[in-house]
């Protein structure tokens, strides 16, 4: 049984709105403090993706809330992912795939208001540090246009000679211990700033503050301290299957055909897979820690009781499963998320395991704190699951990479259609890792028409000035960032 049934659609959507928000002593409703994470799959504590990280803080916050288990993102990939969350609005309706171009080049999204824009609006002070939107994605002269205060940006810190040489000669392709210390990292500074504000926040205003970390986005860095918390002969690796992709359809392969952050082949061979592992975890603690000084000023503040906290990662992370390293996948590795909520309104202690989707954050937060409704969101609020997180939801979760791929994610199901036709599925029941493709199975194929219903019934083109991780399809030939495909010189 996949649970969707199309009686329950039509209830919720027919059901009454949720209240106007909780509202705090003083009738202003609640602030926003709203922690965005790069590149964080569920290696944390609180989702169990690893059985040795250490995410003490975050861990912390979803006991004061309610933990999404199954939460997924929208697109695998940085720009289109967080286009997705800010304007409410799935990839296959922006056009936005690929790392370029930014959303406010884009004609369509030109005027789009966006979820802190919806807040600022409506009396809210809107403040920024670090990585919301993609990097690049707003002129920054033009800053201001979507936060009204917009401060550190963090840049990585890098060694003055890089400490691994993977194929691809990206500087940003590296991990590994540095710097000595944690004060001249990017989340220092963004954490920093963030908490700056918390203590001097207007005095006649509610707040949205937006903090964007960058770790654990490559480069892997952290300091001494934190690879310690993970001795390299007890660390354990992912489990990988070798011949995992030989039930997964070719065309699988396109959507990352070639990327800078290496394959599981070369990691083995250089003897590298373990120190990526290695300083994957020690960056998502270092992080963790950042996030906490956070959290600690926010209650030091004495807003706590009256602020919704919200953590979210943009998408999940391969460290060497199905055989590659990075995003770009429909998988559930690299789709993923962590998803928490804190504060007024929302259950403490709760984990949901319904299906759903980053898209549903801008609905959710706005019915929360009480704002109008924004105009054609594609997403559906989170309010019944964070009252009770055993609440039904009628929709699936739905990734999408490129023009015509994606997948379908359901409390126990994942469904892939690529842009050729082929297709996967996965029982989350039997089979986590999966590792074994069901969708030629006679015995499923019910299970498959029912969850292809949900695909995207519209599969914009991809926008003009669309660049960077692009698969696109000209005069019938599949061509990857504008080169052809050809199969033979598929790297594995």
């Amino acid at each position: 049984m996949l649970g969707l049934f199309p009686a329950l659609v039509a209830a919720l959507a027919c059901a009454t709105p949720a209240d106007s928000g909780p509202t705090t002593a003083s009738d202003r409703p609640p602030n926003v403090l709203f922690i965005a994470i790069d590149d964080l799959n569920d290696w944390v504590g609180c989702l169990g993706g690893h059985p040795q990280v250490k995410t003490p803080n975050i861990d912390a916050l979803a006991r004061r809330g309610t933990v999404f288990l199954n939460a997924h993102c929208q697109a695998p990939l940085c720009n289109p992912s967080r286009t997705s969350l800010l304007t409410g609005l799935r990839p296959s309706t922006t056009g936005v795939y690929g790392l370029l171009p930014g959303l406010r080049t884009v004609a369509a999204l030109k005027n789009r208001r966006t979820l802190p824009q919806a807040f600022a609006e409506r009396g809210y002070s809107t403040f920024c540090s670090g990585k919301i939107f993609h990097d690049g994605a707003i002129d920054w002269n033009h800053r201001h246009d979507e936060f009204q205060t917009w401060e550190e940006r963090g840049p990585m810190p890098f060694p003055p000679k890089k400490l691994v040489e993977p194929p691809e000669p990206n500087r940003a392709l590296d991990w590994g211990v540095f710097p000595k210390t944690d004060d001249s990292q990017a989340d220092r500074k963004i954490a920093d700033a963030a908490i700056a504000r918390l203590r001097a926040l207007p005095a006649d205003k509610p707040f949205f503050v937006a903090a964007g970390f960058r770790l654990p986005h490559v480069p892997c860095f952290a300091s001494q301290k934190w690879f310690d918390l993970y001795p390299e002969e007890t660390l354990e690796l992912p489990p990988v299957k070798d011949d995992d992709r030989d039930d997964v359809p070719p065309f699988a392969w396109y959507l990352h055909w070639k990327l800078p952050e290496p394959r599981l082949s070369w990691l083995r061979k250089a003897h590298q897979w373990r120190n990526l592992v290695r300083s994957y975890l020690a960056t998502v603690s270092y992080m963790d820690s950042e996030v906490g000084r956070l959290l600690d000023a926010l209650e030091a503040s004495g807003k706590q009781d009256e602020t919704l906290v919200v953590l979210w990662s943009d998408h999940g992370w391969h460290l060497g499963e199905k055989g590659v390293t990075g995003k770009n996948t429909l998988w559930e590795r690299s789709t993923r998320v962590p998803l928490v909520f804190a504060g007024p309104g929302v259950a403490a202690g709760a984990r949901c395991a319904e299906a759903v989707e980053l898209l549903d954050l801008y609905p959710t937060l706005i019915d929360l704190v009480g704002l109008p409704p924004t105009e054609g969101l594609e997403g559906h609020s989170l309010v019944p699951q964070l009252k009770d997180a055993n609440a039904p939801r009628a929709w699936p979760a739905i990734t999408t990479s490129n023009q015509g791929n994606h997948a379908v994610r359901t409390k126990d199901w994942r469904y892939i259609r690529y842009a050729d036709g082929s297709e996967e599925l996965y029982d989350h029941r039997d089979d986590p890792n999966e590792w074994t493709n069901l969708a030629k199975s006679p015995a499923h194929a019910e299970t498959r028409r029912e969850l292809a219903r949900w695909l995207p019934t519209r599969n914009a083109p991809a926008v003009p000035g669309s660049a960077l991780r692009l698969l696109t399809r000209e005069n019938g030939v599949w061509t990857w960032e504008g080169k052809p495909i050809v199969a033979d010189q598929l790297e594995r």
